[in-house]
């Protein structure tokens, strides 16, 4: 098999030979005529979704946040890969591993709506924001921003950087109900310095689903020559966006999440320009330092996993970007507007539309979080995580497509019936 065939064939498989995705295709065609915010609220398309999983039935799965799993269009799919690479062995490996995955990253990339070669393929988001944490050259004094509410990951990544660099940490605290868009920019406006050099931001807040404005923080820090490093963990795949939009200098994410490609894959976006500003994680045959490729040495690694990038893609623009980002909105929606105004309840997720998306935090006032996380699994089988810190007591809760109405009616019950 030639080259050309072998990545036509096995690289960029579509979904179209699955039968369950005929299933999706009909349900897509009965509601072409409707808007995304109709379609969210159309629960037989939703439920041709749903019958695309394979789904446990000991729980209801409310903790999709840390790994939304295959639908059974991908996995299939993604074992098909497994097969292939296996089958070609080293051949695979020494041919068109890398052609393959610079495809991947060129998807990526159009999804993004940034350039291909501003956009690698990593192994989650913790390797892409600390490659640029570790990666960026600090000088004794040097000052960065962030807040208690980032990923654990990379707040311990820069207290690494204050042992091994001297630098100093400047922390503020992201109010779980903010009254403006102003109010959060001078929150990071007031840590910088003359000797600030980096400030990270969540795109979405991971343990409340706050939706910061992360352009508007940009624009203030790049104003005051500081460069923007986005954690967008939760958002890509999630919300529907484009990285240039947002004006940082770094973003990174991870793929196993809202956008269902199988473990092991994240994006690192680097500004055009920008690449030679960051130190390598591993050291690279690349000597250009301004090829975002420098940056991409990971060794032998599960190249099947790059395949399947291009199944999720395909999953994803099939169910609609707009479509499912106001579907997991209405769903956060649907629950939190019946417990919000409850007096033994305290959800930490803003309100108001711009500010939250498909996750929220909620809490029973008297319960400590794990309790509760407890409570609802033991007595009510449905599966949460607890988060008790930095502002933030009660469980995250991260329906996916494939949650209806009816589980979230359990799960108000249960926290009704907890009072």
């Amino acid at each position: 098999m030639n080259k050309r065939a072998f990545l036509k064939n096995v690289g960029l498989l579509s979904l179209s030979a699955l039968p369950l995705w005929d299933a999706l295709a009909e349900a897509n065609k009965n509601t072409a005529h409707l808007s995304a915010e109709a379609a969210a609220r159309n629960e037989d398309f939703w439920a041709a979704i749903r019958g695309g999983y394979k789904l446990k039935p000991d729980y209801i799965n409310l903790e999709n946040g840390y790994y939304c799993f295959l639908p059974q269009e991908i996995l299939e799919h993604h074992i098909n890969h497994i097969r292939e690479v296996n089958y070609q062995g080293s051949y695979y490996m020494r041919t068109v591993q890398w052609d393959n995955k610079r495809k991947m990253a060129a998807k990526l990339a159009a999804l993004a709506g940034c350039l291909p070669e501003e956009l690698i393929i990593t192994r989650n988001t913790t390797e892409s924001l600390d490659m640029v944490i570790g990666g960026i050259n600090w000088k004794a004094g040097d000052e960065a921003v962030m807040a208690e509410q980032d990923y654990g990951s990379m707040l311990n990544h820069f207290k690494l950087m204050e042992k091994k660099h001297g630098i100093v940490n400047k922390i503020i605290s992201v109010p779980n109900h903010p009254q403006s868009d102003e109010e959060i920019v001078k929150l990071y406006e007031s840590a910088i310095t003359s000797k600030t050099k980096l400030l990270m931001v969540c795109h979405m807040i991971n343990i409340t689903g706050q939706v910061l404005p992360v352009r508007k923080i940009c624009d203030m820090a790049h104003a005051k020559g500081v460069e923007v490093l986005v954690d967008g963990a939760h958002a890509f795949a999630h919300l529907n966006f484009s990285l240039p939009d947002l004006g940082c200098d770094y973003y990174g994410s991870s793929l196993h999440k809202w956008l269902s490609v199988p473990l092991g894959a994240g994006i690192l976006y680097v500004k055009k320009g920008k690449a030679a500003n960051v130190w390598p994680l591993l050291a690279s045959g690349n000597p250009d330092r301004n090829d975002i490729y420098s940056l991409n040495q990971v060794g032998t690694h599960p190249v099947h996993t790059d395949l399947a990038i291009a199944n999720a893609i395909d999953y994803y623009l099939m169910i609609g970007r707009d479509r499912k980002e106001e579907r997991l909105r209405y769903l956060q929606t649907y629950w939190t507007s019946k417990v919000r105004n409850l007096s033994h309840i305290r959800v930490n997720t803003p309100e108001a539309p711009k500010r939250h998306a498909g996750i929220g935090n909620v809490g029973v006032k008297g319960m400590k979080p794990q309790d509760l996380a407890d409570t609802l699994l033991k007595k009510y089988k449905i599966y949460t995580v607890a988060i008790d810190g930095a502002g933030v007591h009660g469980c995250r809760i991260t329906p996916n497509v494939y949650t209806t109405t009816q589980e979230l009616d359990a799960f108000v019950a249960a926290l009704k019936d907890l009072a």
